[in-house]
């Protein structure tokens, strides 16, 4: 009798990189009884290293069980498409979790690859956590139960075997570039699980093309804005641990959102206090137009973040009601990632509260269509910039 079965594999890191471990669960598919659990413990790494070998892990199992017919079920995007071979294996560290994935694969009649949501994951999702909350107390790591051997050792390089960034799953040629992405709570005194903000601009509009005043007035975006807003999408679905969409209502951030959502699966959800601020009277006017018409005003507008356009909002008033609606998303979903859709003032205003810095940061820093900058809010009260204005995902 052929044994059909559903892995479900799911992993994490605190930090990535950071304490990290995996969990998976082999069910079988006609009864749904749980036929075996594997769970690890990997150090220090990523999410993505942590991902693949919650896969690795429920692959092996499955092989061990006798299983012909295995489908794979896991919250990681990226996972899931580079293994459907919709997307490249880019990163280098990636590439032999990739293939030893798919060796493991070949050896089933067949394998499908299927994204769920993280709450149709909760089995795995509860012994990946379980495994990096062993690794937070300081549990040595268990990579090799449930993996290959580490590399043979260069002799000319380590006589005393290989290093922890090979046991993890890193080359030593990407050792260096994964410590420079170590979580700001080792050299900042944070404490706690940050709150990540995936902060992105909307795409174009004729009003941004033409480079008007675009506030309150609710512009769709262009071709090319569609365009770009799936350029977005497609490189923010590579991202990890994606919880929500946090969308400015007007329609040019909904339109770039719903790109996103259907790249990453997740849910959008309107937050008011995202939205842009309240030109007043100089909505739909360019710089030069606005400035003829109120020159002293819109200099002045331009020095003091007090001072609002006429009928307008001020900077100083966006600055209140976007640090309510960080503080309710923080309260909220505490420790997740999180897709902020939004718009150039108040993506400008999370990046001055992160930054703790004078109000002239809002004169003195350029966002870009459709640019991501990210930060990270820490429950202590310390935050980090961790990206700004980088639209990479455009070349």
């Amino acid at each position: 009798m052929t044994l059909r079965v559903v892995v479900e594999a799911d992993g994490g890191s605190r930090g990535n990189p950071g304490p990290a471990g995996f969990g998976a669960v082999v069910v079988d598919a006609g009864t749904g009884e749980v036929l075996a659990e594997r769970i690890g413990g990997l150090g220090r790494t990523t999410n993505n290293v942590a991902e693949y070998q919650g896969l690795i892990a429920g692959l092996r199992a499955a092989a061990e069980l006798g299983a012909e017919s295995v489908d794979v079920r896991m919250d990681s995007k990226l996972v899931v498409e580079q293994m459907s071979g919709r997307w490249k294996v880019k990163q280098p560290h990636l590439q032999p979790l990739a293939r030893q994935a798919r060796e493991l694969a070949a050896s089933f009649a067949r394998v499908t690859y299927r994204w769920v949501p993280r709450e149709r994951n909760r089995r795995a999702d509860q012994l990946a956590n379980d495994a990096m909350d062993a690794q937070a107390r300081g549990a040595p790591p268990t990579l090799e139960e449930h993996t290959a051997p580490p590399p043979e050792k260069d002799p000319e390089r380590d006589a005393g075997g290989p290093s922890q960034a090979a046991l993890i799953g890193i080359p030593e040629d990407n050792a260096a570039e994964a410590a420079q992405t170590a979580p700001p709570a080792a050299w900042s005194g944070a404490t706690g699980t940050p709150t990540r903000l995936l902060l992105l601009r909307h795409a174009q509009t004729e009003h941004s093309a033409q480079r008007r005043y675009s506030g309150r007035g609710d512009v769709p975006l262009t071709d090319l804005g569609m365009r770009q807003a799936g350029a977005a999408a497609r490189r923010l679905a590579a991202m990890d641990d994606i919880v929500t969409i946090v969308s400015s209502p007007l329609r040019r951030a909904r339109q770039t959102a719903d790109e996103v959502a259907a790249a990453t699966g997740a849910e959008i959800v309107l937050e008011d206090g995202f939205t842009e601020v309240d030109f007043g009277a100089w909505e739909g006017l360019t710089f030069a137009e606005a400035a003829a018409r109120d020159p002293d005003l819109h200099r002045r507008w331009l020095a003091d973040p007090a001072v609002p356009p006429p009928g307008g909002e001020s900077f100083a008033e966006v600055h209140r009601r976007v640090r309510r609606a960080r503080d309710t998303l923080i309260a909220k979903h505490g420790g997740a990632t999180l897709v902020v859709v939004s718009h150039v003032t108040p993506i400008k205003t999370l990046l001055w509260m992160a930054l703790d810095a004078g109000p002239s940061v809002l004169y003195r820093m350029h966002l870009d269509l459709i640019s991501l900058s990210v930060v990270e809010f820490y429950p202590d009260g310390h935050a980090s910039v961790r990206l700004v204005n980088d639209t990479c995902h455009l070349e």
